[in-house]
């Protein structure tokens, strides 16, 4: 519920009463003197709606939408390459802004816009377009309020107008633009909450916009030449024609007593608390569940099956092995496409640590907000320096399976998911190109993602791959047999897809939650700063998907299936296919994405994210696969 404007000055220091203090470091406070020019800078506007149209985003100083610009050229300014890849584009903008300084009505300029243009702002609206402004850090916000809870708290972006259906049709909105009554937003009441510590020097700690829509026929009133604002008749776009718009603003400054320490806490809203909570506690009872059933096996089966592997003498009644005792001499032999398992478990390594460093780093707030793109920024620069893990990773598991061609695969290592990946971002990237988007990431961009991989990640590859060569092959407790014995028929649920999917639920299911806010975070309106969730969430994900993996093992090799390698990988990895399937149906049933590009655009992210998932759980599956496998059979005694 958004509050009215009436009820936005006197709902502040209520507000800011309540916030609760902790330190987001990163940043450097600004101090302002009364009469200070304060910059207000313009970002892209983008969807802001939780039931998404468009996942495109557009430059504010688009041509469409012919925004009111500065007298001089709009000047770019400098932003990190995090930022950047996730879409920010920031300018400089034509409002006037002084500390302290209270503006009733300023007119900003009034904006021409033909037929054509008309159509595209009118269509940004309908779709629920937001504006995102930017002062001193901060983004400006509405000022909403929890109805289930009655909290207040501010969500970044504003409206760009409001549409209505001329005739409605029940559930079904009409699909054509000439069919709405639009309104444009074309004043805007700006609040701006200022602390100061000494009475002198001013910060700003929190900014408010409450846009309106006004007709205003006559912009300058006749006595005196000021503009009219606060008018209550909106401006209705004339579709298919021509219109003048005239934008105008306010300031009202006020003080509050929020120190600049805090001022993000009224942003950074952990939406649905509770659910978050009893997401996590069944998260934990799925993964206690599973480790005390891993416990129960490894105490119990796989002793009192060692028990008895070791108790039998060699005498005259020679017994015969069982269980999995009798495929000792097949497990540790190497699987078909060794080279490429290899490689897929270094660079998921590398992935799986890259998150849990971010998240340990956001954990502690240091990813100030105030830096925008910082959390997209350290992920980068941390898969670049852990190229030295999955080099040496992917080399000491190779020459453990026996492989020879090792510069063939501190190639593949190093190359072959970085070209993957930029070739699918390269290929995304043409079609928010054709859509006009602000979202299309600079050609300078790609050219210092490319620098990184070739200056920095791939030296570190071969780095780590030179580690582990000289540290060598991983110790196997059992020989190998020259000859491959035979397999025997397994039950359908030990095939490689049903396995897979089986195992891959219940992490899936101790994580869907957390994804279903990550989703809203990454393809909707709402900033996801829950890190504790989400760091225990990984946590718990992680030894899930472990102990399900170490699960499903133990049963293949019961059934005297020796081929683990690879379908530890694709068990571990399962959880990748339940995401899949969560991201379609949230595409059906949250999201109403018009056009090719839009559909293009969100199935491939959708895919990359997938694989991404895929290669982290694949890898610790297998890993934690392996290190049971090597416990459990250097534990019996073979002949």
């Amino acid at each position: 519920m958004i509050l009215r404007p009436h009820l936005v000055v006197a709902s502040l220091l209520v507000a800011s009463t309540s916030i609760s203090a902790f330190y987001l470091p990163g940043a450097a406070p600004k101090d302002y003197l009364p009469g200070d020019k304060v910059p207000l800078l313009v970002n892209s506007v983008t969807p802001g709606s939780s039931e998404l149209k468009s996942i495109i985003s557009y430059d504010y100083y688009d041509p469409l939408f012919n925004f009111c610009k500065p007298k001089d050229t709009p000047k770019k300014q400098a932003e990190s390459l995090g930022s950047v890849l996730f879409g920010d584009r920031l300018y400089d903008s034509p409002f006037e802004i002084n500390m302290l300084e209270n503006v009733s009505c300023r007119h900003l300029c009034t904006s021409t816009l033909n037929a054509a243009a008309t159509d595209f702002l009118s269509a940004r609206i309908r779709d629920s377009y937001s504006l995102n402004w930017l002062v001193d850090g901060l983004p400006a916000a509405e000022m909403k309020k929890d109805e289930k809870t009655g909290e207040v708290f501010y969500s970044s972006g504003f409206s760009l107008g409001s549409a209505a259906p001329i005739q409605p049709q029940g559930k079904h909105e009409p699909h054509e633009v000439k069919d709405w009554r639009i309104e444009v937003n074309n004043h805007f009441q700006i609040y701006l909450e200022h602390h100061s510590r000494d009475g002198v020097h001013q910060r700003v700690v929190g900014v408010l916009v409450w846009p309106t829509s006004d007709r205003r026929n006559s912009l300058k009133d006749r006595s005196n030449g000021e503009p009219v604002c606060g008018v209550e008749d909106p401006f209705i776009v004339r579709l298919g024609d021509s219109n003048h718009v005239p934008y105008t603003y306010s300031i009202t400054w006020i003080e509050s007593p929020t120190p600049w320490a805090t001022r993000w806490d009224s942003y950074l809203r952990v939406y649905d608390p509770k659910i978050h909570v009893l997401s996590l506690i069944n998260s934990i009872i799925v993964a206690v569940f599973l480790c005390l059933m891993v416990a129960m096996i490894l105490l119990r089966t796989v002793h009192r099956d060692i028990s008895r592997y070791n108790a039998i003498e060699v005498d005259e009644d020679v017994q015969e092995d069982f269980g999995w005792k009798l495929v000792h001499g097949e497990v540790f032999r190497a699987p078909k496409q060794r080279m490429f398992l290899a490689v897929l478990v270094g660079n998921g390594l590398q992935l799986a640590i890259m998150s849990a460093v971010t998240l340990f780093f956001a954990l502690l707030g240091f990813l100030s907000p105030s830096n925008r793109g910082s959390l997209s920024t350290v992920m980068i620069v941390c898969w670049t320096l852990f190229g030295v893990v999955a080099g040496y990773v992917a080399i000491r598991l190779y020459t453990s399976l026996r492989g020879e061609n090792w510069k063939r695969n501190i190639f593949y290592t190093a190359t072959l998911l970085p070209t993957a990946l930029f070739f699918a971002l390269f290929l995304l990237n043409f079609f928010l190109i054709g859509a006009g988007s602000s979202g299309a990431v600079p050609f300078g961009t790609f050219m210092a993602i490319v620098a990184l991989w070739f200056l920095i990640n791939i030296p570190l590859t071969i780095l780590g791959a030179y580690f582990g060569g000289k540290k060598g092959p991983i110790y196997h407790p059992v020989r190998i047999n020259q000859i491959p014995r035979q397999i025997p028929p397994s039950e359908w649920w030990l095939k490689p897809w049903p396995s897979a999917l089986l195992a891959g639920l219940l992490p899936f299911g101790a994580a869907f939650i957390e994804c279903y806010f990550i989703m809203q975070s990454l393809f909707g309106a709402k900033v996801y700063y829950a890190f504790g969730f989400l760091a225990l969430t990984f946590a718990v994900v992680a030894l899930t998907t472990a102990t399900s993996t170490i699960l499903l093992s133990y049963f293949l090799l019961s059934a005297e299936e020796y081929r683990w390698h690879w379908r530890s990988f694709l068990a571990g990895g399962g959880s990748a296919f339940w995401l899949l399937a969560y991201g379609i149906l949230y595409w059906a049933t949250r999201l109403h994405l018009d056009g090719f590009a839009n559909k293009v655009l969100y199935l491939g992210y959708l895919l990359i994210l997938t694989a991404l998932s895929f290669l982290i759980t694949g890898s610790i599956g297998f890993v934690s696969t392996y290190a049971f496998l090597r416990v459990i059979y250097s534990r019996i005694r073979v002949d």
